[in-house]
């Protein structure tokens, strides 16, 4: 998988992309973490929790380090 990308929503929530520009899910800042919330789309619809990186669901950041995030979501 390529590498990922982010791009800040608000203060707590930033947008987690493939480097195609595909949205696969949020970081989201929850207790002083940045917890990833995967996404996905089935037939148009969107599948809170699903897409390419739905094992990744709910992975815990202590940093926005997109070096880190893009090695650790793409395992």
């Amino acid at each position: 998988m390529a590498s990922l990308t982010l791009h800040p929503v608000n203060e707590g929530v930033v947008a987690v992309h493939l480097a195609s520009g595909e949205p696969v899910g949020h970081l989201k800042r929850i207790g002083g973490l940045w917890k990833f919330k995967a996404m996905g789309y089935e037939d148009g619809n969107l599948v809170p929790g699903g897409g390419p990186l739905t094992h990744q669901h709910n992975r815990s950041f202590a940093a926005l380090d997109i070096a880190h995030i893009s090695a650790a979501l793409r395992q």
